[in-house]
């Protein structure tokens, strides 16, 4: 009786080996930022509003999968002129194309808790392949997956025209974001 009551008190004791899958976006803990040099100087901004679709789980990274969504009339780059400009044919042309869309394919686990998330970018009606970095960092109440990625503007046509001088308005765009999330 004496090892039984042993064995039940080790698993008791013993923590479950338990996964989460990461589900449930938090967007107020969510953040998509930019920078780009413009003259020779740092413009920063971010959007306001895109969704986001995953399911992540740690002990099995490669069924991830990811779908964000940016709503480019949601920019902030500093400026009403600027946010105004970005609209236009030769910026985003969002008449025709009012959002930005990432849609992965799969994911490698790196080690560390980094991750390669490769997937497709779809802007002004032009895609193309993406390899990103990702860093996951697990919380108590929320995790969190950060990354950034050089996106060449002119790439995907952006800032056509008088534009296209990256002497004026440079041709790599760093692009960082956070998304929060909770499992379910």
């Amino acid at each position: 009786m004496k090892l039984n009551a042993m064995i039940v008190l080790a698993a008791l004791a013993t923590p479950m080996a338990h996964a989460v899958e990461y589900r449930t976006v938090l967007p107020k803990q969510s953040a998509v930022q930019f920078e780009f040099r413009q003259m020779g100087v740092p413009v920063k901004g971010h959007f306001k509003r895109f969704a986001t679709e995953m399911a992540f789980d740690p002990a099995k990274p490669e069924a991830a999968r990811a779908r964000i969504e940016i709503d480019l009339a949601s920019i902030d780059a500093g400026s009403a002129e600027a946010d105004e400009e970005s609209a236009g044919k030769l910026w985003f042309n969002r008449s025709v194309y009012p959002k930005a869309v990432f849609v992965s394919s799969a994911v490698r686990a790196l080690g560390n808790n980094r991750f390669e998330l490769r997937g497709t970018l779809t802007l002004k009606g032009t895609t193309r392949d993406m390899t990103i970095p990702v860093s996951y960092t697990p919380g108590a109440n929320a995790a969190t997956f950060d990354g950034g990625f050089a996106l060449r503007r002119l790439d995907f046509g952006i800032g056509e025209g008088m534009w296209t001088d990256v002497s004026a308005v440079a041709n790599e765009v760093q692009v960082k974001f956070r998304i929060a999330a909770t499992g379910n």
